[in-house]
């Protein structure tokens, strides 16, 4: 079954409610987003999450001796590369990784051909900050991936509407959503209940 993580995760509230809705994994942003939070508050969110969830740390090129402070002080479980990190930094982090690729023609799907990170995620063009957007792209841009599934995480505009179109046509191991259960900006809990009902209903068959 395809797993999901929520992204871009701020406070208390939804963290435990994100926990409880059945998450596979929980994103905290550490690069410049309107998500962004600190060390200090990501701390305080990561000591009730269980260690059957993930706790993924969302970075844009920052230097690996942050990264791996951070990762060490939270702590986290993964590191995801969310700028032009080269393949030296993913090498020199003792944390599994997660490198994202922006969109927008067959070339930019080929350049993760060659990437060694566990998981490579792909993800429509940022727009005021480096990183995800909110918009969809071109899934038919996948079809031809080369590269193992159980590899691939797909983001960039995937809400309820859209989860079960997305997994039978690209078939990731993990579904990444931030804006798709948010209302005015904000985490909804309503909508994350509902996204997570949806994919363990089963009527997202891949």
């Amino acid at each position: 079954m395809t797993k999901i993580k929520i992204c871009g995760l701020m406070t208390k509230e939804h963290v435990n409610h994100t926990v409880a809705a059945g998450a596979d994994a929980i994103g905290f942003v550490f690069a410049a987003s309107k998500r962004q939070i600190n060390i200090e508050t990501a701390q305080q969110l990561a000591k009730d999450i269980p260690s059957s969830i993930l706790k993924v740390g969302v970075f844009v090129n920052e230097s690996v001796e942050n990264m791996i402070h951070i990762a060490k002080t939270v702590p986290l479980d993964m590191i995801q590369l969310h700028g032009d990190e080269s393949s030296q930094v993913i090498e020199a982090l003792p944390f599994p990784t997660i490198k994202a690729f922006s969109v927008r023609s067959k070339k930019d799907v080929e350049k993760a051909s060659t990437c060694t990170s566990e998981y490579l995620l792909f993800d429509a063009p940022g727009t005021d900050f480096k990183g995800g957007s909110g918009n969809q792209f071109d899934w038919s841009l996948l079809d031809d991936l080369h590269i193992d599934r159980q590899r691939v995480i797909l983001a960039g505009g995937l809400n309820s509407s859209n989860i079960a179109q997305a997994i039978n046509q690209v078939a990731p191991a993990i579904i990444d959503v931030s804006s798709g259960v948010e209302t005015a900006g904000v985490k909804d809990p309503q909508k994350i209940t509902a996204l997570l009902n949806l994919l363990r209903s089963g009527a997202c068959t891949k």
